[in-house]
């Protein structure tokens, strides 16, 4: 799986190291993933999701069915 969070969109970005002397080389800064199971009242079910922590801030906010139905139009997520 690719590393994106299904909630929120983030992924890998890419910039600099730079160096002491100000040479620089690619590098790639990761999101902050991890791979969770939320229950989905609902629909009386468990949903497992790879998130990011400011996805949990999100599903913490909004609720996990609103945040659901907005990745979804968005297009982070295909189904659920």
């Amino acid at each position: 799986m690719s590393r994106i969070c299904q909630i929120t969109g983030k992924k890998v970005m890419v910039g600099n190291n730079v160096s002491h002397s100000k040479r620089r080389t690619k590098r790639k800064f990761y999101p902050n993933l991890m791979v969770k199971k939320f229950f989905l009242e609902e629909e009386d079910r468990w949903v497992t999701l790879k998130v990011s922590a400011s996805g949990m801030r999100n599903i913490d906010k909004k609720g996990l069915k609103v945040a659901l139905v907005e990745a979804k139009e968005k297009g982070f997520i295909a189904n659920y």
